[in-house]
């Protein structure tokens, strides 16, 4: 280990990749702990790696990489969005799950952010129809729905990371 960070010393470009290496892990926290735009963070770790190296294929892996990411929100926008549309969730009700979260995540550290979000959509739910079974219905899609999107974003990030190391093997 003592080598690696005398060598990242040496060398910017190696300390620019460990850099990006500890941003592209944060973001991959980012999508599993949806508080930071984890994919996005994935992508800009890419992007530092591509500035810092230069050349051609650093250049056409950031471009891989975009269009990964562009894919990856067209999926969400597509599949998990327009089932939960289809059921009946609207964009309100995952807006205040999303508030539920939040307030869940400074209420009780850490377990508040899924606890908050479902009892975020399921009150929203209640309200909207005074009904517990059709409330508990829409939350149970809310959940697939967000748990699909990560799902998707976690994969991407896969895509991400081997066309990364592909392109970094092959710099």
């Amino acid at each position: 280990m003592l080598s690696l960070a005398t060598e990242a010393a040496h060398d910017p470009t190696t300390a620019v990749l460990w850099f990006a290496v500890a941003i592209y892990v944060v973001g991959v926290l980012g999508i599993v702990i949806p508080v930071l735009p984890g994919l996005l963070l994935c992508v800009a770790a890419v992007l530092l790696w591509a500035a810092e190296t230069g050349g051609t294929i650093a250049w056409i892996t950031l471009g891989i990489v975009v269009v990964i990411y562009a894919i990856c929100l067209t999926l969400q926008f597509l599949l998990p969005g327009r089932r939960m549309k289809r059921e009946g969730v609207g964009g309100l009700t995952l807006t205040l799950g999303v508030v539920g979260a939040i307030i869940g995540f400074f209420v009780i550290p850490l377990v508040g952010l899924p606890i908050g979000f479902v009892l975020g959509v399921f009150a929203a739910e209640y309200v909207r129809f005074h009904d517990l079974d059709r409330a508990w219905q829409a939350t149970k899609s809310a959940l697939r729905g967000v748990l699909h999107s990560m799902g998707i974003e976690l994969g991407a990030a896969l895509l991400i990371a081997i066309t990364w190391t592909v392109g970094i093997l092959a710099h």
